[in-house]
């Protein structure tokens, strides 16, 4: 008799190991359910799809080929059997069979199995609130509620829109409101910032002002505590941080856990992240199972703990691995470091690794850099800035991560990749440095982005380089804690000795060296430059003249202006 393997769950994970496994050996018996109708389908278009992006719904369960991958495809195509709207109810690993309910019929049954796979996703989290689960508040969690929410627009019947959780999909579902459908969108954010779990403070700021930029109304640091229905206008009312939200839908976008309904019922381990625990090679704690994808915590490779990760790109790589293993192979998935990327409106924003607040939280005392810098050589046309944080450990030097963004998203996240492949290897702040990349002026610098990133942050480590971050800077001028000593021309700094007067303090770098005795002591000075190589060189000569009072605008006006577009406007 043939070895079965049973697959549960139909959607990145489960086909990626039938496919493969079949492909391995030709005679084993392959069987998958998935109590949804639709199955191999593309999760991470949905906003896409409700955005216009991608016309039909089709085209996120469809080959490159444009074929439907459907059950009929499935069989005919891949020798692989795939049993739609069956549910399953329980595990007994005992006598290895799975209990399952046909959805259709509601007849139920068991299903045995040599070999069980679990690719049982995530599921949302609905915030317990009440009016959570009226019908105009929806999630955006699987093909059948984009094509709901699509609907709704494309009948012209929302105006105004709620979106609560500002992660990934919360920003995304904001975009594709407010790009297409012309809808009047709030998004609410619980955190300080948007993208909390993934961006620091400056990075944050540049996505949500090109949020705002683009018509999206954010509110951060505002709690949900109600929503109603309004009984005469039959609209939404969002009650949060005080204020009232009329809107015609609201969207909960505010995370996802991993569906171990069935395997913790079954005894299986399940970790402290609310994963299920598998080992290098994809396997729970029983041997004869495996799980992986949005259900499994995974390890982080930066700082050692674990973590879920719901990415279709790490559930189609595991998928190759347990069917290697199934198969008698020996693959391995070592984990990960969190790459991520985004589309906000124009902007790519790709990250990598810890931010600084996890970094800290895992017990690093990590240093940021921050620098502006053109994505192609200076004297190329159409190049484009990308701002970029690259954060390390004082004590190792060990980088910890890395965010950028940038109107070229290509670039922004070649960027990001580059760190992001050597982090499980324990790159350092010297090895950036001297990091080899691809240079030609339509493409790069001679000194790339990534390299002068690793220079900044090296010259911070070495004390050479003392900096004031962006977003503290605002802060600190704000409160009249430091002064401006603006090393530019005339033009760029006229609107700021005209706005702030005494606080601003014009002395153009070719003139510093005879003029040094006009920076006031006594004062906290802060040094402004384009994107901040010149205001490093005016704090090192500053310094030999026992000038030590001062701090580096990281990313320098660049940087400010992407960050508080207002701070210097007239």
């Amino acid at each position: 008799m043939s070895k079965r393997v049973l697959i549960v769950g139909a959607v990145a994970l489960g086909p990626k190991v039938a496919c493969r496994l079949r492909r391995l050996e030709p005679d084993v018996q392959i069987t998958v359910i998935e109590k949804d109708n639709l199955i191999s389908y593309g999760g991470c278009g949905i906003p896409y799809y409700v955005g216009g992006d991608v016309n039909d719904l089709e085209d996120l369960y469809s080959t490159t080929a444009h074929v439907v991958r459907d059950r009929e495809f499935f069989a005919d195509c891949k020798g692989v059997h795939i049993r739609t709207e069956m549910e399953a109810l329980a595990i007994d690993r005992g006598g290895k069979k799975i209990k399952v309910r046909d959805l259709r019929s509601g007849e139920e049954g068991f299903m045995d199995y040599d070999i069980l796979v679990l690719a049982t996703g995530a599921e949302p989290c609905r915030i317990p609130i009440p009016g959570a689960d009226a019908p105009r508040v929806m999630t955006v969690s699987n093909l059948h509620h984009a094509q709901r929410v699509k609907e709704l627009m494309k009948m012209g019947k929302v105006g105004r829109a709620v979106v609560i959780g500002a992660g990934a999909i919360g920003v995304e579902m904001a975009e594709a409101f407010t790009d297409l459908w012309g809808v009047e969108t709030t998004l609410i954010e619980l955190a300080d910032k948007v993208l909390p779990m993934s961006l620091d403070q400056n990075i944050a700021k540049i996505a949500q002002r090109e949020l705002e930029e683009k018509g999206v109304q954010v509110r951060l640091q505002t709690e949900v505590s109600k929503i109603e229905q309004d009984q005469e206008g039959g609209q939404q009312l969002v009650f949060a941080g005080g204020e009232r939200y009329p809107c015609d839908l609201v969207v909960l976008a505010t995370g996802a856990r991993p569906n171990t309904r069935l395997a913790k019922e079954a005894g299986l381990s399940i970790g402290r992240s609310g994963g299920v625990v598998v080992d290098r090679r994809m396997r729970t704690s029983d041997p004869c199972i495996y799980a992986g994808g949005d259900c499994a915590e995974l390890t982080n490779q930066v700082n050692g703990e674990k973590m879920p990760m719901p990415l279709g790109s790490l559930a189609n790589r595991q998928g190759r691995i347990i069917a290697t293993n199934i198969a008698g192979g020996m693959g391995y998935f070592r984990g990960t470091v969190g790459t991520f990327c985004i589309k906000v409106f124009g902007l790519g924003i790709c990250t990598a690794g810890l931010t600084a607040a996890k970094a800290r939280e895992a017990g690093y005392d990590p240093v940021c850099a921050s620098i502006s810098q053109a994505d192609h050589a200076h004297f190329y046309p159409e190049s484009e800035l990308i701002y970029m944080t690259l954060i390390a450990d004082r004590k190792s030097r060990k980088i910890l991560g890395v965010q950028a963004a940038g109107k070229n998203g290509n670039g922004v996240k070649a960027r990001v990749d580059v760190i992001a492949v050597l982090l499980e290897h324990g790159i350092t702040v010297d090895d950036v440095c001297c990091l080899e990349t691809g240079y030609a002026p339509p493409f790069a610098s001679a000194m790339d982005v990534v390299n002068n990133a690793g220079n900044a942050l090296d010259n911070i480590l070495s004390g050479m380089n003392r900096p004031i971050d962006a977003c503290e800077f605002l802060t600190s001028f704000a409160d009249e804690k430091t002064l401006v000593l603006d090393i530019r021309g005339e033009r760029e700094a006229a609107a700021g000795k005209e706005k702030y007067g005494r606080r601003w303090l014009h002395i153009p770098q070719a003139q510093l060296r005879q003029r040094t005795a006009e920076i006031p002591p006594g004062h906290n000075i802060s040094i402004l430059c384009d994107t901040g190589p010149r205001a490093y060189e005016a704090q090192v000569y500053l310094d030999s003249m026992g000038i030590s009072n001062t701090r580096i605008i990281q990313g320098g006006y660049a940087m400010i202006k992407e960050i508080d577009p207002d701070f210097v406007t007239l």
